[in-house]
């Protein structure tokens, strides 16, 4: 019985410790949109947008079109690479920016095979960023004509997916602050779609666990080495890319924009990682527990660096916050009670402490869910799944592991 009080006690600690952490990674702040954009540059430099595209016939029709008419005031243009797509993408890529009359705006290039050594999604941005004038020191200098600026090459890529929205106003934002803060890379995590019963259950706590590896505030502190951002959007000054040795330094990272992000902290440049409410948003569907899961597991055990040390202590620390709390809180006031009804209350107590240390600990839990909860607008009752979540993203963890031990790796969009 002390072993079981003993984890319920350990339980209630951790949540305790992630409520009082200095950086509050739970509340969900800093978020991008909720704040005056800056004054006006007195230039507005210039922007290429990099949009790599695998298989994105269906969402390029309801994104392209807010990358090409954002009313961003300096010259800027559009990159999509299409990483050898069988859908047609190229095509629809085309046609949306006749239809919007700005083909001029728009370049498409095909992806060339995938090189050893890279991973596909960098790939395509290394493409992207010669497209650009802009090449990694190990693919040599660009030779082109910068599309971007005819005078040379752009100041800014903005790196975005193609299922994301971004509002007529988004790139003024990331470039007004940038220049004024002389942000060297400022990203901006996307606002995932949440409505089906899946999204509610798991995507929240998608953001809230990123939140809790990576907290917003120590990732832009200058003197903390925490770094990271959020592929969906990241703009990046050329130069600060080029000085930390272009995409070819991340060439074989799976989890590129955390990796990016350390790549350009690490050469002493300000980064920025907010989230965003509404200027840029996921038009991804996860419409079953089945979509999610395999997003989850692309990056998992990856995320744990490949250590089986890793994978066991994490294993055993989600059990111990997700399943330790609803077990303890239930199981024991639940023998409590039969004990007390039963007959005589013999070593009642013990299973009462350990009902109340279940449940101090799911409702610290629910605490600091709670802004989770409200910033995707769902009722309050959604603050007590968490326990449900965590199991589940603990199963995709071990699956992750399971299918990278077995070979049976999954690569980018193939779901």
């Amino acid at each position: 019985m002390a072993v079981l009080l003993g984890l319920g006690v350990l339980a209630a600690a951790i949540w305790l410790g992630v409520l009082l952490h200095p950086a509050r990674p739970w509340d969900f702040q800093p978020v991008g949109d909720d704040t005056e954009p800056p004054a006006a540059p007195a230039v507005w430099p210039s922007v290429c947008i990099l949009t790599p595209a695998r298989n994105e016939s269906e969402s390029l029709p309801q994104t392209l079109p807010t990358l090409l008419r954002q009313d961003y005031p300096g010259d800027f243009s559009v990159v999509v690479i299409d990483d050898r797509s069988w859908d047609g993408t190229a095509e629809v890529a085309r046609a949306v920016a006749q239809g919007c009359g700005v083909e001029h705006r728009l370049a498409v290039i095909s992806g060339a095979p995938l090189p050893a050594g890279w991973v596909g999604k960098v790939w395509a941005l290394e493409q992207g960023a010669a497209e650009c004038g802009v090449r990694s020191v190990e693919c040599g200098t660009a030779t082109r004509t910068p599309l971007a600026v005819q005078g040379g090459k752009p100041k800014y890529l903005l790196l975005t997916d193609a299922d994301i929205r971004h509002a007529p106003h988004s790139l003024r934002r990331l470039v007004a602050e940038s220049e004024k803060r002389g942000l060297a890379l400022n990203s901006r995590m996307a606002r995932l779609r949440c409505i089906s019963g899946p999204e509610r259950l798991l995507i929240p706590p998608f953001v809230f666990f990123f939140n809790l590896l990576y907290p917003m505030r120590r990732v832009n502190n200058p003197q903390s080495a925490i770094a990271g951002a959020a592929g969906g959007c990241v703009l990046i000054q050329t130069a600060a890319l080029e000085r930390a040795g272009g995409f070819a330094g991340i060439k074989d990272r799976i989890i590129d924009d955390v990796s990016l992000a350390r790549l350009i902290k690490r050469i002493d440049a300000p980064i920025q990682l907010a989230l965003s409410r509404s200027e840029v948003e996921s038009q991804r569907v996860y419409d079953s527990i089945r979509a999610i899961w395999a997003m989850v597991r692309r990056t998992a055990f990856t995320e744990l660096r490949y250590s089986w040390i890793r994978l066991f202590g994490t294993l055993v620390g989600m059990a111990v916050m997700f399943v330790v709390p609803p077990l303890w809180a239930l199981g024991g006031l639940c023998v409590a009670l039969v004990r007390v009804f039963a007959g005589p209350p013999a070593g009642l107590w013990p299973f009462v402490l350990a009902s109340t240390l279940g449940f101090s600990a799911w409702a610290i839990m629910a605490t600091v869910y709670r802004p989770a909860v409200r910033f995707f607008r769902l009722p309050s009752h959604w603050c007590w799944t968490l326990p449900v979540a965590g199991v589940l993203y603990e199963c995709m963890t071990l699956d992750s592991a399971l299918r990278y031990a077995t070979g049976r790796r999954i690569g980018w969009r193939d779901q």
